[in-house]
């Protein structure tokens, strides 16, 4: 690195000591040097600007208090206003083809997950079908058929859907099998004598 610095002339370089400073500094050759005469001219354009922008200033600040006592007067209400600019971005965020992009895209999606819903749905059934005609299944259906013939007074002909039915729907509290009811027994009071 110091063997590539001897050779380089750093142009910000620090005057040496006695060099005198002033002379050292180059004027930019992009900037060129005014007369007199410019100098002033060009002071005098930018006192005028700087008065139009002033009295720019405070026509606009006129015109934003005219504007705010005809808003007060009809009504408007800063609320009011946040209201409509609001209702006015949402009109303008439907209508947009990105938007309508996006619905489209989800209302396609929202159709193809109800599709395949309905689907898998289809296919448990079938699946849940196909178990029922299984030999193990009906072997199974046969034994808690016979089970539900042993267990009540009434034989029943119904299908294994018939049990599971009456299964869900019977009173646990219920006995298995029916108890002959109690008659009960009169009690005599002895008679005094």
């Amino acid at each position: 690195m110091e063997e590539a610095d001897q050779g380089a002339v750093r142009p910000d370089s620090i005057p040496e000591v006695g060099e005198d400073a002033v002379t050292s500094v180059t004027v930019s050759p992009s900037i060129p040097t005014l007369t007199e005469e410019e100098q002033e001219e060009l002071r005098g354009e930018l006192l005028r600007v700087e008065d139009e922008i002033l009295t720019l200033s405070q026509v606009l600040t006129t015109k934003e208090n005219q504007l705010a006592d005809i808003k007060r007067k009809l009504g408007i209400t800063p609320l009011n206003e946040l209201k409509q600019n609001l209702s006015k971005s949402w009109q303008e965020v439907t209508t947009s083809t990105a938007y309508k992009k996006t619905s489209e895209g989800l209302s396609m999606a929202g159709h193809k997950a109800t599709a395949a819903f309905t689907n898998m749905g289809s296919a448990i059934s079938r699946k849940f079908e196909d178990v029922r005609n299984t030999p193990t299944f009906k072997s199974f259906e046969e034994k808690v058929e016979t089970l539900k013939v042993k267990m009540s007074p009434t034989v029943s002909q119904g299908d294994f859907g018939d049990v599971l039915t009456s299964t869900a729907t019977s009173d646990p509290s219920v006995v298995m099998e029916k108890q002959p009811e109690a008659t009960p027994i009169a009690i005599q009071e002895e008679q005094p004598q």
